[in-house]
């Protein structure tokens, strides 16, 4: 297959959507994850030949950003807070949860440069809510940034730990090594030991969210 000058494809259409191409993908990477995401695997999935992937997609990257950009057009987009701070945390949370929905997203845009473009508006409400509440734009940008790996960083702990728990039977071996230390030694981590695990499953997103936009911005006024 042929494309023009523009990288558009010539010849006749194949008889696959892009709507089916994309579908398809995404069952290869529930199934087999998406660094095993390939146009050859994927157009055996679609039973379609490699020729009709590349008919919709120059390439891996290309699929891929197609790929999150579908998933972030479903992203619904309600009215968020007046108030800036609320602002932030409401997008921020909004941001985990269609995340955590797919953890393979966030390995994507931890790995690569790749972006949704139909997902920025959260970007930008994180910044407006930071400028509004008096940071500068440049704090504004950190403050997204840590934002972005806290909420990263607790979706793919809680996706690898899940990974684990299902593929193995047995007690992490941290809990192992938890369990033998010596209380003289390691006084809290010794009592806590027993019901470490069961503190460190619990939810607190929502809370660690709050601590980390409440010490990043300034004091409210008054």
């Amino acid at each position: 297959m042929s494309r023009s000058a523009s990288g558009a494809p010539t010849g006749r259409p194949p008889r696959t959507s892009r709507a089916e191409i994309l579908a398809a993908a995404h069952r290869v990477i529930d199934r087999d994850g998406w660094q095993n995401l390939t146009i050859r695997r994927l157009a055996a999935e679609v039973g379609a030949s490699p020729a009709t992937v590349y008919y919709h997609v120059r390439d891996k990257d290309d699929l891929l950003i197609h790929l999150l950009n579908d998933y972030a057009d479903q992203i619904p987009r309600p009215e968020l807070p007046v108030d800036p701070r609320e602002r932030i945390l409401a997008a921020a949370t909004i941001m985990h949860e269609v995340l955590a929905a797919r953890p393979w997203i966030v390995e994507v845009l931890a790995a690569d440069d790749l972006l949704g473009e139909s997902a920025v508006w959260l970007v930008e409400a994180i910044l407006a809510g930071a400028v509004d509440s008096g940071c500068d734009p440049t704090q504004a940008v950190h403050l997204y940034r840590n934002i972005w790996y806290f909420t990263a960083g607790e979706i793919l702990i809680r996706a690898n730990s899940a990974r684990r728990r299902a593929q193995h039977d047995r007690p992490a071996y941290r809990d192992q090594v938890f369990g033998r230390l010596d209380e003289t030694d390691y006084p809290h981590l010794a009592r806590l030991a027993d019901r470490w695990p069961a503190l460190t499953a619990e939810d607190t997103y929502a809370e660690g969210l709050r601590a980390l936009v409440d010490g990043a911005l300034p004091p409210r006024s008054g």
